[in-house]
Order: C-alpha cells, then structure tokens, then sequence
C-alpha cells in the first residue's frame, strides 16, 4: 500500500472568490474531504473508520496550512495528496499537498498542510489510545514530513 494517497477533488465554480481563486477557507474543507475519504478506505469493515467503537471519535487537534499558489476553477479534478507523518499514543498527524491536477506530473501544488487528529472518549471527552490494529493502519500510510517554508516549532 502506497503512502501517499492521492484523492481527486472536484473544484466548484462557487469556491472562487472576488479574486478569481478558490478562497482560502474552502482549503480545510478540501483537507477534511481528504482525511475522511483515507481513513474510510479498505475493505468492508476493515478501514480505519470501521476500528473505531461508538463510544469513541476522533477531532482535529491542530491544524496548519501553508498557501503556495493560487488554485483555479477547473472542470478537471484537482488532487488532495494526503498521508500520514506521525503516530502517537492517541494522536495522529497527516500531511497534505493540494494541486491544481490529480497527476503530480505538470502540477501545481497551490498548498500544503498538516493536521493533528485525536481519538477521544464520547463519555469523557478525554483522549483515548489508538488500539494496536489502528496504529497499524496509520502505519502502513507513513509517509514524509511536511515541507514547511517555517518550522512547525517556530
């Protein structure tokens, strides 16, 4: 199974803003579509999402995104790279790169981002331990660290 998973996106007309671009709040939603079609990916019952009990659900912790060129409306799909660069004790963080193209070849990556997920008790509200089956899911899609212009640290 490849790391890096990339998911076509259908741009909308109406994601373009008074300068001609999609605007930049239309980039988490992009991210979350992403993250949400990865962790539902596998075979029935066997995805990440398919691991998690009622009781439990994960959250965005943190996220962070970078803007590196301005992304157009296209009938052709753009594409959301999306991976995971870090598995912790109950937390995960993905790495992601938007392009103006499905096809990396003649791209263009319009940003990139980073986003900490939390698995957390429904009854608590407490962060949980990832079980050792999701750890191994997030695993298998362990891909390289974000290339921030500015450390993550800074």
């Amino acid at each position: 199974m490849s790391a890096v998973h990339t998911i076509p996106l259908q741009l909308r007309f109406g994601d373009e803003d008074s300068y001609g671009h999609v605007n930049n709040v239309r980039f988490l939603q992009f991210l979350e579509d992403a993250r949400v079609l990865l962790m539902s990916e596998g075979r029935p019952g066997k995805s990440f999402m398919d691991l998690i009990d009622p009781d439990h659900y994960t959250l965005v912790g943190r996220q962070e995104i970078e803007y590196r060129a301005p992304l157009n409306f296209s009938p052709a799909p753009a594409g959301v790279d999306v991976w995971v660069t870090k598995v912790g004790g109950s937390s995960f963080d993905l790495g992601y790169a938007v392009r103006d193209r499905v096809e990396a070849e003649g791209s263009t990556t319009s940003a990139i981002a980073a986003t900490t997920m939390v698995l957390v008790s429904r009854s608590t509200g407490r962060p949980v331990r990832l079980s050792e089956a999701q750890k191994g899911i997030l695993v298998s899609w362990e891909g390289p660290t974000v290339p921030f212009r500015r450390s993550r640290s800074t």
